[in-house]
């Protein structure tokens, strides 16, 4: 069964809203490694100073693998994320349910 993973990276939204159309070929060069390492669903959102990530992977595991890139990670940092504060990582099971669409 996949997980959901939500991850909230704080920082400057400005930046990582413009790093998207400036930056487009790494943020889908970063999406197609991703997916090779089992990412099925992916999706940005941005709040009051924060970031949001919404993704579904095959499991815990091969999100932990990939997130923990230091590569990665300093992409993040070069995009809007703080160096400084620690994302919010949220993972959970996939569940069907009567509702869901």
């Amino acid at each position: 069964m996949s997980v959901i993973v939500s991850v909230k990276i704080f920082g400057d939204t400005n930046v990582f809203t413009r790093s998207l159309e400036e930056r487009a070929d790494e943020y889908r060069e970063i999406s197609g490694r991703g997916r090779a390492q089992g990412a099925i669903h992916h999706q940005f959102a941005v709040g009051d100073g924060f970031i949001l990530v919404i993704d579904e992977w095959e499991s815990a595991a091969a999100f932990e693998k990939f997130f923990s890139d230091p590569e990665l990670n300093a992409f993040i940092g070069s995009v809007g994320g703080d160096p400084n504060a620690a994302p919010e990582i949220t993972v959970g099971e996939s569940i069907d349910s009567p509702d869901k669409f």
